[in-house]
């Protein structure tokens, strides 16, 4: 049995696209659709998707609605399949996951399963990025405004560079740090092909840590672009190591980001870590 779950707020498409797409959906043969009706019910779908002996379970929607499905699935049997439809699709662009609705609903139903690695800040999962420092206060400003899409997530970084301080961060081995941002890297992109690091890979157990240091506005500019580029390996401060642990700790409240949904932190300690091979996607 396949349980398709879609997320109706994700995305742009019109009413009539939206209706266009349920219909198809309802056609497949051996399936079951759900529609989430608010924040954390596509974890809870896929829950009981899981219980009732789902083969698949397929998220509709954008990089939110896949990190709920995702999470429930980690550990288990039950294969991910993805039709992305939000904004960035960070981890369906990594994974080469088709960007059209029916050339991706053709792959997540005939497709091959592969097994990921899933990375953990502290006991949350996340599958293609997270972090702290300038992307997070980007992703609380993106958050405030009501349009979503790649213009407006550079319009508000924009604006955000104007305002924002660099963070203090201390390190396990008791170094304070001035830090512009840091990234842990699963995948490789932020999403729109924003490329944080270029060479991160879903199944070589570990994950990178990408570390920003203080810039100035023109750096913060280069930085911007060779993302689009891929190449801000060349940055000259930038630098990418990889890890399968690592730890840190920020004061409580410190704005962060994981698999594009902006929080705040409610710990000083921190420990990001990877576990291999505990997610099967169908790709």
């Amino acid at each position: 049995m396949i349980h398709f779950i879609y997320n109706p707020n994700s995305g742009s498409k019109s009413n009539a696209s939206k209706k266009q797409m349920l219909q198809k959906l309802e056609k497949i043969e051996n399936s079951q659709l759900h529609l989430t009706k608010y924040a954390g019910h596509a974890h809870q779908l896929a829950q009981q998707a899981i219980q009732q002996g789902a083969q698949k379970v397929i998220a509709i929607g954008g990089d939110g609605t896949i990190h709920e499905i995702a999470s429930a699935l980690v550990g288990t049997k039950t294969a991910l399949g993805i039709i992305p439809i939000g904004s960035g699709n960070g981890l369906a662009r990594h994974l080469g996951i088709q960007l059209t609705f029916s050339k991706a609903l053709q792959q997540a139903i005939y497709g091959h399963e592969i097994s990921i690695d899933v990375a953990y800040w502290n006991q949350d999962a996340f599958f293609c990025t997270a972090g702290i420092g300038f992307d997070a206060y980007v992703a609380h400003q993106f958050a405030q405004g009501k349009k979503r899409g790649l213009v407006n997530y550079i319009k508000a970084s924009f604006n955000s560079i104007l305002k924002y301080d660099a963070i203090a961060v201390q390190h396990k081995d008791s170094i304070h740090e001035s830090i512009f941002s840091i990234t842990f890297a699963n995948a490789n992109q932020f999403g729109n092909n924003a490329f944080i690091s270029p060479f991160s890979n879903l199944q070589d157990g570990n994950f990178e840590v990408v570390k920003v240091k203080p810039l100035t506005i023109w750096e913060s500019a280069q930085l911007g672009i060779s993302l689009f580029f891929k190449n801000i390996t060349q940055h000259k401060k930038v630098t990418i190591q990889s890890y399968q642990r690592y730890e840190f700790s920020v004061p409580i409240g410190t704005l962060y980001h994981m698999d594009g949904e902006n929080l705040q932190t409610k710990e000083l300690q921190h420990t990001i870590k990877i576990i291999p091979n505990y997610l099967h996607v169908i790709v």
